[in-house]
C-alpha cells in the first residue's frame, strides 16, 4: 500500500527538489536540508501548490523539520472528503 501521508509527500517533494535521497522526517528543513528562507517560502509555495491549500505564515513559525510541517498540512487540510458523510439531492445522508 501507499504511503499518501502529507509528511511522507513533503519529503519526497523535498527529496526531488534538493536531488537527495538521505533526509528523514526528522531531518531539519534549513540545517539539514540547506534551504534558506527564500528557499523554504518558495517551498511552501509548491507545497501550496500540491495539497490546493494556504498555509498562514503563523503557522510555519515553529516548524523545523520535515514531520512539522507535513502535520501543519494535515491539520490545515482537514479530514479526508471520503470519510465525510454523502448527501443526496434533499440533504439527506445515504
Amino acid at each position: 500500500m501507499t504511503d499518501n501521508s502529507a509528511e511522507t509527500r513533503v519529503l519526497a517533494m523535498l527529496a526531488e527538489r534538493l536531488g537527495r535521497h538521505d533526509l528523514t522526517p526528522e531531518s531539519s528543513i534549513t540545517a539539514d536540508a540547506g534551504l534558506d528562507s527564500v528557499s523554504v517560502m518558495d517551498f511552501v509555495l509548491e507545497l501550496e501548490d500540491e495539497f490546493d491549500t494556504t498555509i498562514p505564515l503563523d503557522q510555519l513559525s515553529n516548524v523545523r523539520t520535515v514531520s512539522e510541517l507535513g502535520a501543519v498540512i494535515s491539520r490545515l487540510r482537514g479530514p479526508v472528503l471520503e470519510a465525510a458523510p454523502r448527501s443526496g439531492l434533499n440533504g439527506q445522508s445515504s
